[in-house]
């Protein structure tokens, strides 16, 4: 009976000293603290770039750091277009690869995941093993074997060279299997077998609609990294109507006298745009993952 009344007495505290926490003003006012100063320490290099944007390289010489706009926007916006940079072509060609690579890594990267999990085959471990030493290997040390390929059928300029590659994805199919092994449960697969659905028809109907925290995450690396891409284009690319938005940024220098930083932020500001705009709309998959892992353990 000591015993018992003991573990209560010791329960009943740690309730109080939660409770205590919980309640506790000074601690809630740190905690708002903390988040709007990283909140501003992460937004801040945005809002100085856009700013930016809207001045001219006099101003931004002179104060690099400013948080009041400019009137030099339209200005920087004529410079901008006349330097061959195309913002129409740019943004179509980076959608379109962008788009494209986000579309086939994620579809057929969980497509490999979904065989890896679901069906038990003789090379199954083999398979997840290469794909798992495949991750180790640096992007770098396959790029001259790919452009010679590339160069010997004809396709350097053709756009569909800096798709069609993301259809092997290896650290995308690792974490599409890691998240499936505990997201998709194997009992509702065979139910489905037995009311006679096509193994296209469960996996297109049951098994993504399951994934949509992980894809979408994966959706938003994947779609950054891909928009961001510098170093594969500027390999495979040499016409300019087929210039992605990077090639296009990094081809404002200016003359030898004279570099227009307005120009060169204005561009950076129209690079970025569609990234925020992609994360506004899938972060709520995200969100949501993070609050059924947390669920489930």
């Amino acid at each position: 009976m000591g015993k018992s009344n003991n573990n209560g007495a010791a329960g009943s505290g740690a309730v109080t000293m939660n409770k205590k926490q919980q309640h506790n003003p000074v601690l809630k006012v740190i905690i708002y603290i903390v988040c709007v100063i990283l909140t501003i320490l992460s937004l801040m290099p945005f809002i100085i770039m856009m700013v930016n944007a809207t001045r001219s390289t006099n101003e931004i010489q002179a104060h690099a750091v400013s948080l009041i706009p400019s009137k030099y926007l339209f200005n920087n916006l004529k410079i901008l277009v006349s330097k061959s940079f195309d913002p129409k072509v740019g943004f179509m060609n980076s959608m379109i690869v962008s788009v494209g690579v986000t579309l086939l890594a994620i579809y057929f990267s969980t497509l490999t995941a979904y065989g890896l999990v679901i069906y038990d085959w003789r090379l199954k471990n083999f398979v997840f093993k290469f794909i798992v030493a495949v991750m180790m290997i640096p992007a770098q040390l396959t790029t001259i074997g790919f452009y010679q390929m590339v160069y010997k059928i004809h396709m350097t300029n053709h756009l569909s060279m800096l798709i069609l590659p993301a259809i092997a994805n290896s650290s995308m199919v690792f974490f599409m299997r890691q998240y499936m092994v505990g997201a998709l449960p194997f009992e509702l697969v065979q139910a489905a077998r037995i009311d006679g659905a096509g193994e296209f028809f469960i996996f297109n109907k049951i098994a993504l609609p399951i994934m949509k925290p992980a894809i979408a995450t994966q959706a938003i690396f994947t779609f950054v990294g891909s928009w961001n891409n510098l170093f594969t284009p500027m390999i495979l690319l040499t016409d300019q109507k087929k210039f992605t938005l990077p090639i296009m940024v990094s081809l404002l220098r200016g003359d030898i006298y004279r570099t227009e930083f307005g120009t060169i932020y204005l561009g950076l500001t129209m690079t970025a745009l569609p990234l925020i705009i992609v994360y506004l709309i899938l972060s709520k998959y995200i969100i949501a993952g993070v609050a059924l892992g947390s669920v489930k353990g």
